[in-house]
């Protein structure tokens, strides 16, 4: 398979995933034609309402609320960026989204898709890269690969080739393919990480902090690959990071959580404006950052609830 084949396969099968999405509303769920409405005939790629998630840390003690309240909006193949400290929530609220937590209040929807009464359909429609992604750390990545493109029921011959022209553009040669992913780098792993999620051709990918623990070329091949995603593929994706400068660059809009609310939220520039406006601040996205959690991006914020929400 030559390297324009194999770039104009991926590319029809990414546009496969987006005509599930734009098909009419009649051909959806009755959940999907209730959100569609005729006023909003469009739905966004991600829509996020009232969101509210609790978690009980013992009898005597009131559960420890992780998520309050939060709202947000992403359009179809645009990057929204999720800011905040250790432990405000940024985690729960990727887990929220793609149904691996349950909603105490508020309601997600998926192009449409409730994630509650849609929950199939939205799960062929999203994907997720966690800081810490799990393997089989005995196999090698082509083999994870290959499972996970087994159980979205890509056809093996087809997902092979995509999964060599992924990794290499990642900067995974073919020879190192085969390894045990036990005896790669962390940074390498997460790069496998990476190409698994993009191999299912996400309509919605959620990155969790994806470079996290990348050198700094690996990091620069990544962020590129992510906008390679968007602007060739017209993928929607939901982004957290504690790399200010990569949210300037990815980010089409931010949102900055502290202990689990929106506390500012606009594009990166607009959010800049506002802090030298109204605080007499530099323009920049750290004081940004600064000014509206009052804490560095390393500071630990003191919870009780799940030790992974960071």
């Amino acid at each position: 398979m030559t390297a324009t084949t194999t770039r104009q396969s991926k590319k029809d099968r990414w546009d496969r995933h987006a005509s599930r999405v734009t098909e009419p509303r009649e051909s959806w769920g009755p959940s999907a034609q209730l959100a569609a409405t005729d006023t909003d005939p469009t739905p966004p790629a991600l829509l996020v309402e009232g969101v509210t998630k609790r978690f009980a840390v013992g009898r005597k003690k009131k559960p420890v609320t992780a998520i309050s309240n939060v709202s947000l909006r992403l359009e179809r193949g645009g990057i929204v960026g999720i800011l905040g400290a250790n432990g405000s929530g940024k985690s729960t609220l990727i887990r929220l989204m793609c149904g691996l937590l349950t909603l105490d209040e508020g309601r997600v929807e998926v192009f449409g898709h409730d994630i509650v009464r849609d929950e199939l359909a939205v799960k062929r429609l999203i994907n997720r890269v966690s800081v810490d992604a799990a393997f089989f750390k005995k196999l090698s990545p082509m083999e994870n690969l290959l499972f996970a493109a087994r159980l979205y029921g890509l056809d093996a011959g087809t997902a092979r080739g995509d999964a060599v022209a992924i990794l290499g553009r990642l900067g995974i040669a073919e020879r190192r393919v085969n390894r045990p992913v036990e005896q790669m780098s962390r940074g390498m792993q997460q790069k496998v990480a990476i190409a698994r999620a993009l191999l299912t051709s996400p309509s919605l990918l959620l990155l969790d902090e994806p470079t996290t623990g990348l050198d700094p070329r690996s990091k620069l091949d990544v962020q590129a690959f992510i906008e390679e995603i968007r602007d060739d593929h017209d993928a929607s994706i939901v982004l957290t990071t504690h790399d200010l400068d990569e949210a300037e660059r990815l980010c089409g809009r931010i949102t900055i959580l502290a202990d689990g609310k929106v506390v500012a939220e606009d594009s990166p520039d607009g959010l800049k404006r506002l802090v030298a406006e109204r605080h007499g601040q530099e323009p920049t996205l750290h004081n940004v950052f600064m000014t509206y959690t009052g804490r560095s991006l390393d500071d630990d914020v003191e919870e009780d609830g799940s030790k992974d929400d960071e």
